[in-house]
Order: C-alpha cells, then sequence, then structure tokens
C-alpha cells in the first residue's frame, strides 16, 4: 500500500497543529506571502499564524476530517511537507495518532 495511502492528510491535520512556529517561512518570496490572507500570517515571527500551536488556517477536527483554507497558496513547507515522512511522523506521534 502506497505511503499517501496509509496518512491521509485529510483525515489528519496533525502537521498543522504540531507547533506554533512551524510552519516558518523561509523559502517564500514577499509575493508569494502576500498571497496568503493576512489573517492567516504571523508577520511578527515569519510564519503562519497559529493559536495554541495550531494553524489558524486549518479548518475541521485533527484526526477525523480537516482541510486547509489556504491550501492553493500554502507555504513551501506546507507543500513540502509528505504523508509519511519524518516530519508528519513526528506530527502524528505527538497526537497519538497511528505511525
Amino acid at each position: 500500500m502506497e505511503t499517501s495511502a496509509l496518512f491521509d492528510c485529510q483525515s489528519c491535520g496533525a502537521c498543522c497543529a504540531y507547533s506554533r512556529f512551524w510552519p516558518r517561512f523561509s523559502l517564500e518570496s514577499e509575493e508569494e506571502i502576500a498571497r496568503i490572507p493576512a489573517d492567516f500570517v504571523d508577520d511578527e515571527n515569519g510564519c503562519m499564524r497559529s493559536v495554541d500551536d495550531r494553524c489558524t488556517a486549518l479548518d475541521g477536527r485533527l484526526g477525523a476530517h480537516v482541510a486547509c483554507r489556504v491550501y492553493e497558496v500554502r507555504p513551501i513547507v506546507c507543500r513540502d511537507c509528505q504523508p509519511g515522512d519524518a516530519e508528519c511522523l513526528t506530527a502524528r506521534k505527538r497526537f497519538g495518532f497511528p505511525v
């Protein structure tokens, strides 16, 4: 079975609720960051805005059904995170999800 089938992002969301300062903007141009609605950007810390470690762009319930409100313009670090990679597994472990 493919790794992506084992770890379905839309029924997880752990990586989007793992850390207050992740995802940080590191590779994005000013133009790319400007495409993200300002309500979801934490300019002071150079990352997506979070509340209690959870990205404010994440809708839904962790481990059940989630969706990203800015999916089309999400940061590069979010695009690079892949189902089953090291970051995914670390985040899933934090929430007690199967790895």
